[in-house]
């Protein structure tokens, strides 16, 4: 993706945080924040949009409050890095509802997944998926103790 940033004014800025915050709000009241007429903001929140700044607007759902109770880090060794084994592989991996984020990584780990289970057994029945998935050298787990921070909104400065 492009950056943008460049071509960012205050007002941009303030669009994206206000939107970060809260995806609801009116069109109206974020003009009114921002000292823009509706039509004025309007374009601007399209302009996002349309270059792909702003992805999507969705809900924040807590995984505790639907039975999504650990969250758990794999992470995959493999010992095939060729283009036919990572399209299976993520092709497997993005049909695992539970696996929420998926990262190709450098350093001693080749990929990161991030997973939300109801518990280890569940985990257990996802890990199986995976493994089925692909040859994979090795699969280490971490789970999750506390969530310490978890911010959804990406610094706008």
């Amino acid at each position: 993706m492009e950056d943008f940033t460049e071509y960012f004014d205050e007002n941009d800025r303030a669009i994206l945080k206000a939107l970060q915050r809260d995806a609801t709000i009116s069109l109206e009241a974020l003009a009114e924040t921002l000292s823009l007429s509706t039509n004025a903001c309007w374009r601007r929140v399209k302009k996002l949009e349309a270059s792909g700044v702003i992805e999507r607007r969705v809900a924040l759902v807590s995984p505790e409050a639907v039975g999504l109770n650990v969250t758990v880090f794999v992470s995959v060794k493999t010992d095939n890095h060729s283009a036919e084994w990572l399209t299976r592989f993520a092709d497997a991996t993005s049909r695992v509802a539970e696996v929420v984020e998926f990262y190709r990584m450098a350093g001693d780990v080749d990929y990161l997944l991030k997973l939300l289970v109801r518990d280890v057994a569940d985990y257990d029945r996802v890990y199986k998926k995976l493994i089925a998935a692909a040859s994979l050298a090795d699969v280490s787990a971490s789970f999750a103790m506390e969530r310490i921070k978890y911010e959804t909104a990406v610094p706008i400065t």
